[in-house]
């Protein structure tokens, strides 16, 4: 049933539980339970808004603020994806999550021979500042936070996002951006990498310490245990792998001289919701007790706003499906619900087509409203933490701890997470989980409705998102136009002042704003890195 593993009687009786984590489930909990594993009310769970965290970072949780709204958005050119944000802004979503297409991801322009026929296939494409300005067109970017979902390119995603805002006369210190910016769990989880590992984290640590002067309401980097959670990691995994992500780049801007309490604060979070509702609510609560231990015990972190675990939780699509996708608004619904009894800040929720498709309007809206209803109509914002004093929710929390930090010490044991990552140590136990996992699934062992169980009924008939290359015929040729009508002098001037600072070993950020403003491509300056760092080639797993 679902993720977790059920042994059975003959009777059908329930006889073990065993969740994905490794955590046995008892049929019931008691006092005994909590004195077995060691709780203590002050270490453990302590009030809201106070170390360690567990029961969410704010005292009065939802009840002084609702959670941010910000579901994944984009696809096409930057006209349609403009469009679509701002109906999703009109149905009261309060932030953007903006997806880009593969060869945006990847460094090429919509005109390069790699970006045929991906161009705006599964995000928006964008090759220039020109088509930010399009995108973010009549938006107010200082009251409307953008998560950017890119990685190899955050860096240049953000200069252009800087350098939008104050196109349209906002200021840099006022906007709040979140570009995901974790590359380490994209040699993990998800594929969409460039360059080297140390150059790639070097870029990560020159967006952080830009921001802390310039885009100070920017959140520099978000450590994404989403997509290592979506290739196939157990949820103990998940966060073991992205605190230690989240330590390789803080350990990188203290190398420049900066006190972590200068820019950790900033630090956010984007983690996935699928699977046993009682295995992700333990999960979170783990995670911001574990990261504020972490950042007060490693790094000697003295201000409580800088131990929050600030982030996104997100409705995972790994746990949808193709088969019966109405099934995946119910999905949906309670994965939010497992974030919100988890004290989540900001959610956002697949839709139920995106098993298969671009989401339509209509589903988009739908899955808007269940994050709507939960917030303003069923009593989530009632009481904070909800689930804390039960003897089952704090016994497995504390036993969830305990597996976070097994993987954690395997990780360190292999020589730390950016070698581990760099040897292909982690992306083999991350597949041999995912295989294990689709093993389950194709035996019956592990169940789920409407793919192995309950499969009757009608085929349902879906409205699909086509891709017939019109949109990226006119961003080639929106390209082209761009190419004719900029200063190529002056495009030539940032490109060659941005190698000779990344030779140099110089923070890129300045440089990559101004080839941003120039018009330069997003190909023209990834071309500039890939020339000085080379690219990461993938070890070998098996």
């Amino acid at each position: 049933m679902g993720v977790a593993k059920y042994t059975k009687d003959e009777k059908d009786r329930i006889t073990d539980v065993t969740l994905q984590s490794g955590i046995h489930v008892k049929a019931c909990y008691g006092p005994e339970d909590l004195k077995r594993i060691g709780f203590s009310y002050e270490k453990d769970l302590a009030p809201p808004g106070q170390y360690p965290f567990t029961r969410g970072i704010h005292p009065e949780g939802f009840r002084s603020r609702a959670w941010t709204t910000r579901q994944y958005t984009g696809f096409g050119t930057p006209e349609e994806s403009n469009e679509r944000f701002k109906l999703m802004i009109s149905h009261g979503q309060t932030g953007l999550n903006v997806a880009f297409d593969l060869p945006t991801q990847m460094g090429y322009d919509s005109d390069d021979p790699m970006a045929e026929g991906e161009v705006g296939r599964v995000g928006m494409a964008i090759d220039s500042l020109r088509d930010f300005e399009i995108a973010f067109n009549g938006i107010n970017l200082e009251k409307i936070g953008s998560g950017l979902t890119i990685n190899a390119v955050a860096s240049i995603m953000l200069a252009m996002y800087q350098a939008v805002a104050e196109k349209y006369g906002f200021d840099p210190k006022k906007i709040s951006a979140t570009p995901q910016n974790d590359i380490l769990k994209e040699m993990i989880g998800r594929g969409s990498w460039i360059f080297p590992v140390e150059p790639a984290v070097n870029l990560i640590g020159d967006t952080i310490e830009y921001s802390m002067n310039v885009l100070p309401r920017t959140n520099p980097v978000s450590i994404c245990g989403y997509h290592i959670r979506e290739s196939g990691a157990t949820p103990a995994q998940e966060i073991g792998y992205a605190i230690l992500i989240a330590n390789a780049y803080i350990d990188n801007v203290l190398k420049r001289g900066y006190d972590v309490d200068d820019f950790v604060g900033r630090f956010s979070f984007n983690l996935n919701v699928f699977g046993n509702i009682w295995e992700q609510v333990a999960k979170f609560r783990a995670a911001r007790k574990l990261w504020a231990r972490n950042l007060k015990e490693k790094y000697g972190v003295k201000k409580d706003s800088n131990m929050y675990l600030r982030g996104l939780f997100g409705g995972g699509g790994y746990g949808l499906t193709k088969a019966q996708p109405e099934n995946n608004i119910m999905r949906g619904a309670y994965y939010a619900l497992s974030a919100a009894l988890a004290g989540a800040q900001t959610i956002a929720l697949c839709s139920y087509d995106e098993a298969y498709t671009i989401p339509t309007p209509h589903s988009a809206i739908i899955s808007l409203r269940t994050l709507q209803l939960l917030m303003d109509e069923i009593g989530l914002r009632d009481t904070v933490d909800p689930l804390a004093g039960s003897y089952f929710i704090e016994t497995i929390t504390k036993e969830m701890e305990g597996k976070i930090e097994e993987e954690m010490d395997k990780i360190e044991k292999a020589g730390g997470i950016v070698q581990a990552v760099a040897t292909g140590y982690v992306q083999r136990l991350v597949s041999q989980q995912a295989y294990a996992y689709e093993k389950g699934l194709q035996s019956g062992e592990l169940k789920k409705v409407g793919l192995n169980i309950h499969t009757e009924g009608e085929p349902m008939e879906v409205e699909l998102h086509e891709y017939t290359g019109e949109s990226a015929k006119k961003q080639v040729e929106a390209l082209k136009q761009l190419r004719r009508e900029r200063n190529d002098r002056e495009v030539t001037r940032t490109l060659k002042d941005l190698e000779a600072a990344t030779r140099a070993g110089k923070n890129v950020m300045p440089y990559l704003v101004e080839a941003c403003k120039a018009y330069a491509t997003v190909g023209e300056m990834a071309r500039v890195f890939r020339d000085v760092f080379g690219e990461f080639e993938e070890p070998g797993l098996f």
